[in-house]
């Protein structure tokens, strides 16, 4: 339904540029273009102005009620705000080489600090690509 009222929303918008473009403003506009031969007879210059006003306004008014009418049919209850296989699998999944973090050794647990588990960095020491392994 949120769909159908958008597409409504295009089409009237669409009509109503095409509407503004054709009226008539100070300096002439695109009516004064098209109806210089048959439309002054047939219609008249100020008939032909105040039915392009009042479309121009029906369309507005339409615009803005269907606008309205969308927001207040939008379900703003959801749980999250996207719905993503992707956002989904990135909650799930595990960095890979992230292990449980292991508590440093204190000597309150009796453990020297010479006594770490192989492999773990000390706090503080960094490797790179750059440096060469000892």
């Amino acid at each position: 339904m949120v769909t159908a009222t958008i597409v409504i929303i295009c089409i009237l918008t669409v009509l109503l540029i095409l509407i503004v473009l054709v009226q008539n403003s100070k300096g002439g506009g695109l009516a004064g273009e098209f109806g210089g031969l048959g439309s002054n007879q047939l219609m008249g210059v100020k008939k032909t102005t105040d039915l392009l006003e009042q479309i121009t306004w029906g369309l507005g008014i339409g615009v803005m009620v269907l606008s309205m009418a969308s927001y207040i049919m939008i379900d703003r209850n959801q749980a999250t705000g996207i719905n993503s296989a992707n956002v989904d699998r990135a909650q799930t999944q595990t960095l890979p080489g992230a292990a449980a973090p292991t508590p440093a050794p204190s000597a309150a647990n009796g453990a020297a600090p010479s006594q770490a588990a192989p492999g773990a960095a000390t706090p503080g020491a960094s490797t790179s690509a750059l440096t060469p392994q000892k």
